[in-house]
């Protein structure tokens, strides 16, 4: 059965540990880290204790970490089409976050900004998007970790936009340390929302996102069909989690929020 997670991205950043017994109650079972949501040096000053400790007090709430997602928000000099330089810090850095992700007891880890292709000819962005996964699969293959390109809408990026895109580099790289991700938002900006693209990635489809434009609250802007795309995850029988990837949109507001977009996500993709 489908289950449901948060973006840490909705809860107050860095110590947040006060409010995390409270997300239980409104059906939140697993939590999805934004690394610098919590911590102001996600790599060289991240301290493993530091890591264990946040993991401690998660799982002391009642919840768990299912992984990592805006992996790269901190760290926007870190480009996979970036000179050579760039692509060895970059391969480090995301070898550091999978440990990071195995440490915190998560699976996977979903990469969506940082991977502009520019004036890059789309094939060959294919080609070496294909050969750097290669490589970091090659590198993260003992810890347990899988990670997903999450394709995006035409605002957002100018490579993987198509689930179908993703896939392609999935199946040429063809390891399991490279899987499957959707994001509603831009399945509806990249006319996606139709059976044959679900069923294309079934097998491979480990995690996905529910937002909106803007990250609102879940349902709110009626621009994203929940229910159709719940409707499709249940036709492939896709039993992992849904990830409420929705901004702390207010100070005063933020908990009303998360619970607004947790009870439209278990209304739509949660089978009663």
């Amino acid at each position: 059965m489908t289950s449901v997670a948060a973006s840490t991205i909705a809860l107050p950043p860095g110590n947040h540990d006060a409010t995390l017994p409270q997300l239980a109650a409104i059906g939140v079972q697993a939590l999805e880290v934004a690394p610098s949501r919590r911590w102001t040096d996600t790599w060289g000053g991240l301290q493993a204790q530091e890591v264990t400790a946040y993991r401690h007090v998660i799982e002391g709430a009642g919840l768990h970490i299912i992984g990592l997602h805006s992996l790269l928000f901190d760290h926007k000099d870190l480009l996979l089409f970036g000179d050579a330089a760039s692509q060895r810090r970059l391969t480090d850095f995301l070898v550091h976050l999978s440990e990071v992700c195995r440490d915190l007891g998560g699976r996977t880890l979903i990469w969506g900004g940082g991977r502009l292709r520019g004036a890059v000819p789309e094939k060959t962005a294919q080609a070496i998007a294909t050969d750097f996964m290669g490589n970091i699969c090659h590198r993260i293959a003992e810890h347990g970790t899988i990670f997903c390109f999450e394709p995006l809408g035409p605002n957002d990026s100018d490579f993987i936009n198509s689930a179908l895109d993703a896939l392609d580099i999935c199946k040429a790289v063809n390891h399991p340390a490279l899987a499957m991700q959707l994001d509603a938002k831009a399945l509806v900006e990249n006319d996606e929302v139709s059976s044959d693209i679900f069923a294309a990635v079934a097998s491979d489809l480990v995690h996905v996102h529910a937002n909106e434009p803007g990250l609102a609250v879940i349902g709110s802007s009626g621009t994203v069909d929940h229910t159709k795309i719940g409707t499709l995850l249940r036709d492939i029988n896709y039993d992992g989690y849904v990830s409420a990837e929705q901004r702390m949109l207010s100070e005063e507001t933020w908990f009303d929020d998360l619970a607004a977009s947790a009870a439209a996500i278990h209304q739509a993709y949660v089978v009663k």
